[in-house]
């Protein structure tokens, strides 16, 4: 994550790699973080949304997912080591 803009990247067993940069509203210092796909699936899965907001504050804590629009609900995942 840098200057509005997130760059996703994946990767598998087989060394198969892909990579998404999305613009985003994010004004803080460059960060790299690495989530279970599957817990944040399950999140965005479970939200239905457009837009969501990711709070955090290091690549070590936690990050809160939430709706952008509504905070009606909020989802903690936890990060991996990359």
């Amino acid at each position: 994550m840098s200057q509005n803009q997130l760059k996703i990247t994946a990767n598998n067993p087989e060394q198969e790699e892909a990579e998404e940069i999305l613009d985003v509203s994010y004004d803080g210092a460059e960060m790299e973080i690495g989530f279970n796909v599957s817990y944040v699936l399950d999140v965005l899965n479970a939200l239905k949304c457009e837009d969501v907001s990711l709070l955090l504050t290091d690549s070590v804590s936690s990050v809160q997912i939430e709706d952008g629009a509504s905070q009606a609900a909020a989802y903690v995942v936890m990060p991996m080591r990359l």
